[in-house]
């Protein structure tokens, strides 16, 4: 595939489709990112959309799930493969499930149960909610990561300021919400174990990325 081959949402979208997954920055498996596949000029352009603008349409177009899935860096994974990744980084358990026996602090619940509650929240709205300002709880980057990177959370959209002749601007804030909100519990349907579901995804990134190791690929996934 073309180093530089990416020019608009749809062959983003398509891109993402036809690899399966994919992080959204370089990492340690070379040509293996969004940021690989799409010309430099495109990336904080002011004269025309890139793949910062991008990500928005593709996370909120029902076939990519799109969040910080890869090392606690963000990237897209498929709809065909996301149960897979969904199955493999919960190991089997729901959200209560895994928080019962001890594998999420309260901290976590707290911010999962309200997106629940709400369906999908902005990062502001979230913030505010479970107190997460000035002089409130601290960490909300790495509860709000731990949550997307065991795949109970996703990013649904962003949103941008508007300026007076209503253009977007700014970097865009996320929008959280669940996978089974988002693509329905039946997207989450697994039939294999956890460790079949992580064989299965290494092999699919072997087959990818032949020349790189297998601790890059162990890596990369979690």
């Amino acid at each position: 595939m073309d180093e530089h081959c990416v020019t608009s949402p749809a062959e983003l979208e398509r891109l993402v489709l036809a690899m399966g997954f994919l992080p959204f920055f370089q990492n340690d498996l070379a040509g293996f990112s969004v940021e690989e596949h799409t010309p430099p000029e495109l990336w904080f352009s002011d004269a025309a959309d890139g793949p910062w603008e991008w990500k928005g349409p593709v996370a909120r177009g029902g076939q990519c799930v799109y969040g910080k899935l890869f090392c606690g860096k963000a990237g897209f994974v498929s709809m065909d493969w996301f149960a897979d990744f969904a199955n493999y980084r919960r190991d089997g358990y729901d959200f209560e499930g895994w928080y019962e026996d001890g594998l999420a602090p309260h901290k976590d619940k707290c911010v999962y149960d309200t997106i629940v509650k709400n369906g999908s929240l902005s990062t502001r709205s979230l913030k505010a909610l479970c107190n997460y300002q000035k002089g409130g709880n601290k960490g909300f980057d790495s509860v709000i990561t731990r949550l997307q990177m065991q795949t109970f959370v996703n990013v649904a959209d962003f949103e941008y300021m508007l300026d007076r002749f209503g253009r977007q601007y700014g970097w865009g804030m996320a929008r959280y919400t669940t996978p089974e909100a988002q693509f329905g519990e039946s997207a989450l349907n697994c039939a294999r174990s956890p460790a079949e579901s992580k064989r299965r995804i290494l092999e699919h990134l072997e087959k990818l990325l032949p020349a790189a190791s297998e601790a890059q690929r162990r890596k990369l996934i979690g």
